[in-house]
């Protein structure tokens, strides 16, 4: 299906299922339809050959907006994203794009960026479980990757394991059930982070030395099991 196709059903979509003061929210600034349209030109622009009819598309897409922007637009993020979400899964079907793990859409604040304007960064990256709601609302000074996936570091933190109740899952052998937990204190983007070990087997090094806690900066590099993880703030990506 064309982006004309494309833009006629999400564009009923919109029409239907938000409220006045919801499209009234984005008048004469960047519009939902706009990512929508970025995001399908990506899907297109960045597709890899598998085979004679299949084609390996990016997953995880990065929204970056100026400051006015990102005001407007992050707290209707989800409402957004679930709007966009579907409409990008079947124009994949119809043109044979494969996901190589869980469609995500990051809003990104980008101070630099003009207002009305706004720039799209994309990959395909394979799935790692992460139970995302603590994550809803907030925003995060800093993330951890794990297998090139970022998962935010929010207030009060996350617990890191194998295990159901861990809220960052790694199907790793060598890693406990409750392997680590970091924790985030403090208020707006003034964060601490802090990593401890809760007990594991095999306990956990950081930045190459096995610890039983550590302080986390931009750049600490954490391995428990056979797992490697990178803690970073996003913009320096």
């Amino acid at each position: 299906m064309g982006v004309v196709g494309f833009l006629d059903r999400l564009e009923k979509a919109i029409e239907s299922a938000v409220s006045g003061v919801f499209a009234r929210a984005f008048k004469g600034d960047v519009q939902p339809m706009e990512i929508a349209a970025r995001l399908q030109k990506e899907l297109d622009s960045e597709a890899k050959l598998l085979s004679r009819d299949r084609k390996l598309v990016p997953n995880e897409f990065f929204i970056n907006l100026s400051e006015h922007d990102y005001n407007i637009l992050e707290p209707y993020g989800r409402k957004t994203t679930d709007m966009i979400l579907p409409e990008l899964r079947s124009h994949a079907q119809n043109m044979g794009y494969i996901f190589n793990g869980p469609l995500e859409i990051h809003y990104e604040l980008v101070p630099e960026l003009p207002t009305g304007k706004f720039t799209v960064e994309s990959r395909a990256v394979a799935g790692v479980e992460h139970d995302d709601r603590q994550d809803r609302g907030r925003r995060a000074r800093m993330v951890i990757e794990v297998n090139g996936v970022r998962h935010p570091l929010v207030p009060p933190g996350i617990v890191i394991g194998r295990g159901s109740e861990a809220d960052l899952r790694i199907q790793d052998p060598g890693v406990s059930r409750r392997h680590a937990e970091i924790k985030v204190t403090g208020l707006g983007f003034d964060l601490e982070y802090k990593i401890i070990d809760l007990g594991a087997r095999n306990g956990m090094t950081v930045d190459g030395r096995k610890v039983t806690q550590a302080v986390l900066t931009d750049g600490s590099r954490i391995e428990i099991g056979s797992t490697k993880m990178l803690v970073h703030a996003p913009s320096g990506r």
